[in-house]
């Protein structure tokens, strides 16, 4: 069985649903500390002049040491409505804007005032509207017993996968320059590193095409049935 464990972002990019497309389960694993100025509570969409922009979600007041799955949203903002005012511009050219700004409206809808719960079902829903059926797990709801001692960042995917009987653990790209190999190989796990080619796509005449854009931007340019097939056949040409 191969097995994901990542942390709960916000419309993460195209790769976090490439690699959910490669896997057999994945994990969120929403008990890691929440790191500010990463993924979690914003994500990037084109601006509507050039470049990009964050779309945000404001949080409560916390200690630095929270765990995500502590983390609350603060309503002191509307957020829902300006990432809507933010997401305005495609209407201009992006050919799939209104289906896209009807999924978000029911996205949108009656979600709970917890960072993790909501990033876990923006997830799944994106990842039904692609076509990905993967059991998406979350870490703090499981009754896991974990081999000790975890000592680095690192050591959580090998007691995990080992702690639900994966035989293989894939990671992100970025994880190679810091995850020692040695824990997995004295379990019998494959540690393999994702790799991942961003899908290109036109972007009209009022906009220029930006790369790892949140997965918003991605469904507003493409059909569901067009990401899901990149996804399906982009590595053929790599093999």
């Amino acid at each position: 069985m191969k097995l994901a464990v990542m942390q709960p972002y916000f419309f993460p990019y195209l790769g976090y649903f490439d690699l959910l497309n490669i896997v057999d389960e994945w994990i969120v694993f929403d008990v890691a500390q929440y790191i500010r100025h990463g993924w979690v509570n914003r994500n990037r969409v084109l601006h509507p002049v050039s470049g990009w922009w964050y779309i945000t979600v404001p949080l409560k007041k916390h200690h630095f040491t929270t765990p995500i799955n502590q983390i609350e949203i603060s309503h002191d903002v509307d957020w829902r409505t300006r990432i809507f005012r933010q997401l305005q511009h495609y209407k201009k050219d992006a050919p799939y804007y209104a289906e896209v700004i009807a999924f978000l409206e029911e996205c949108f809808s009656g979600l709970s005032n917890n960072l993790a719960e909501v990033n876990t079902t923006l997830f799944r829903k994106v990842a039904g509207r692609l076509g990905i059926e993967r059991p998406i797990h979350v870490l703090s709801e499981m009754t896991l017993v974990l081999e000790g001692p975890i000592i680095t960042p690192g050591d959580w995917g090998w007691a995990i996968a080992q702690a639900v009987g994966a035989d293989e653990f894939i990671n992100r790209p970025g994880g190679a320059g810091f995850i020692d190999e040695t824990g997995y190989r004295e379990r019998g796990i494959k540690l393999t590193f994702q790799s991942f080619a961003n899908m290109t796509y036109t972007c009209g005449k009022y906009h220029q095409f930006e790369p790892g854009m949140s997965i918003i931007d991605v469904m507003m340019w493409n059909a569901p049935e067009q990401i899901k097939r990149y996804l399906d056949t982009w590595r053929l040409g790599q093999e």
